[in-house]
């Protein structure tokens, strides 16, 4: 019996109908395994609450989509090389104080406040509940798994372990390959760390494009995790709910 057919047995043990034949799986990290929108949503209401004063709750939830969701541009251009990381948390944070009416001054300011938010995130970092029980369940059966991160190496190490997930040992970043996703290369780094082949390992993401599409593009097999329900009609792949959706 060769690698692949005891994978795939492991894989009937423990994983939904469909997913028999996987041999191993890689992950997301970024609000797939660890809540990273808690943790910056909840620092970044730390390290401001001085500048905005008696700021709603609403308008915290504002504040925080501005940073999260609404700024994802300045991420873009450090994945180019384009911003370091520090510039593009400082100007997500500039955007989102300044819809305030709050200007963060160049020089010292700035620089507490970035420092500060990094060390105030890293205090939040949590992994989901449902973590936990899948890596269990991976753990028992023998299936290999690890993780493939928008994000350099050592700074998502430091992430994972704060989450307490240390046993994710196989890990890929942007600068283990120089590529970002949707390269293909660095999802393939991922499958050659495992020991697996693409079309037999699962990777899974809250990303639709990034994550289920481009590892999907690169010959894996693509799972979207879907943690708020968002409505996409016209994704037609593997969507999931939960972690746990992913057990049989």
């Amino acid at each position: 019996m060769d690698a692949a057919t005891r994978g795939g047995d492991r894989a009937a043990d423990v994983l939904a109908p469909g997913l028999t034949a996987v041999t191993g799986v890689l992950f997301d990290i970024d609000d797939t395994l660890v809540d990273l929108e808690f943790a910056m949503t909840a620092a970044l209401r730390g390290v401001s609450e001085h500048l905005l004063p008696g700021l709603d709750e609403a308008s915290w939830e504002k504040f925080g989509r501005i940073f999260t969701k609404e700024t994802t541009h300045y991420y873009d251009r450090y994945l180019a090389g384009e911003l370091t990381f520090n510039e593009q948390r400082l100007l997500r944070g500039r955007a989102a104080l300044g819809h305030f009416g709050v200007e963060l001054a160049e020089g010292e300011q700035a620089h507490h406040w970035v420092s500060s938010y990094a060390s105030l995130q890293h205090s939040y970092i949590r992994a989901f509940d449902d973590v936990v029980p899948l890596l269990d369940a991976l753990d028992a059966a023998g299936i290999p798994y690890g993780a493939v991160s928008n994000n350099v190496h050592d700074y998502q190490r430091v992430k994972l372990d704060a989450a307490g997930l240390e046993r994710i040992g196989v890990l890929v970043g942007t600068d283990t390959v120089g590529v970002p996703k949707p390269d293909p290369a660095i999802y393939l780094e991922g499958v050659r760390l495992l020991g697996t082949g693409p079309g037999e390992t699962l990777y899974v993401g809250d990303n639709r494009l990034l994550d289920a599409d481009g590892a999907t593009a690169a010959g894996l097999l693509g799972v979207w995790l879907n943690r708020g329900g968002d409505p996409a009609p016209e994704f037609s792949g593997r969507e999931v709910s939960s972690l746990l959706d992913l057990l049989a």
